[in-house]
C-alpha cells in the first residue's frame, strides 16, 4: 500500500469512527429516555474521544462506549441536574431579552451569563472525563479551565464556529457527525491544555 492509499484508508477509517460514535451517542441517549440518557451518553462520547487522544485507538468503540455509559450513569446524571438548572436560567434570560422592547445596559450581564454558560458547557464534559472527582469539583475544574487560558477558549470557539458553518452547508452532516465533532474539538483543546499544565507542574 503506497503512502496516498494509506492516507485515504486512514481518513475513511476515522470518518467511519466519528459517524459510528455519533450514532452510538444518539442511540444511548434514546435508550435512557433522552432525559436520563443524554448526559451518560455525552460523557461516554467524551471518554472514548479522550482515549483516542491518548493513543488508545484500537479498543472496540461500542464496548468502550457502553463501559463508560454504564460506569458513569449516576454520576453524569447528577452533573446533568446542575447543567439543566443553569440551562433553565439561560432560557429565562433569553426570554427576558427577547421580550424587552430595546437593548439597554441592563442586558450586558445577561448576555455575559449566556456566553459564560455556552463556554462552560465546552469545558464541563472534558473536565468530567479527565478528573476523577465529585460533581462539584468537576464544575470547579471546568470554570478554571475556562478562565485559565482565554486563547484556548478563543481557538475553541473559532474551530466550533467553522465546523458548524461547514456542516450547516449540508445539514445531514450535523446529524451524522455533529456531536462527535463537537466532542473531539473541545476534548482536543482541553486535553492539550491539561498536558501543558501537567508538564509545567512537573518541571
Amino acid at each position: 500500500m503506497n503512502t496516498f492509499s494509506g492516507f485515504i484508508y486512514s481518513a475513511l477509517e476515522w470518518i467511519t469512527k466519528f459517524a459510528y460514535i455519533n450514532v452510538l451517542w444518539i442511540l444511548f441517549t434514546l435508550a435512557g429516555g433522552i432525559i436520563l440518557g443524554l448526559y451518560p451518553a455525552t460523557t461516554a462520547l467524551y471518554a472514548v474521544v479522550r482515549d483516542w487522544l491518548k493513543g488508545n485507538t484500537d479498543a472496540p468503540v461500542a464496548a468502550s462506549f457502553f463501559h463508560f455509559y454504564k460506569r458513569d450513569f449516576i454520576k453524569s446524571n447528577k452533573l446533568g441536574l446542575f447543567i439543566t438548572a443553569l440551562g433553565l436560567l439561560v432560557l429565562l434570560n433569553l426570554q427576558y431579552i427577547q421580550a424587552s422592547p430595546a437593548l439597554t445596559w441592563i442586558h450586558i450581564p445577561l448576555f455575559a451569563f449566556v456566553l459564560l454558560f455556552i463556554l462552560f458547557i465546552c469545558y464541563v464534559f472534558p473536565a468530567f472525563v479527565h478528573f476523577d472527582v465529585t460533581t462539584r469539583k468537576v464544575m470547579h475544574h471546568a470554570f478554571l479551565l475556562l478562565l485559565v487560558n482565554p486563547l484556548h477558549t478563543a481557538a475553541m470557539a473559532l474551530m466550533l464556529a467553522a465546523a458548524f458553518f461547514l456542516m450547516s452547508l449540508l445539514p445531514a452532516l450535523l446529524f451524522i457527525f455533529g456531536a462527535s465533532v463537537f466532542a473531539f474539538i473541545t476534548m482536543w483543546i482541553c486535553f492539550h491544555m491539561l498536558q501543558k499544565v501537567g508538564r509545567t507542574n512537573a518541571s
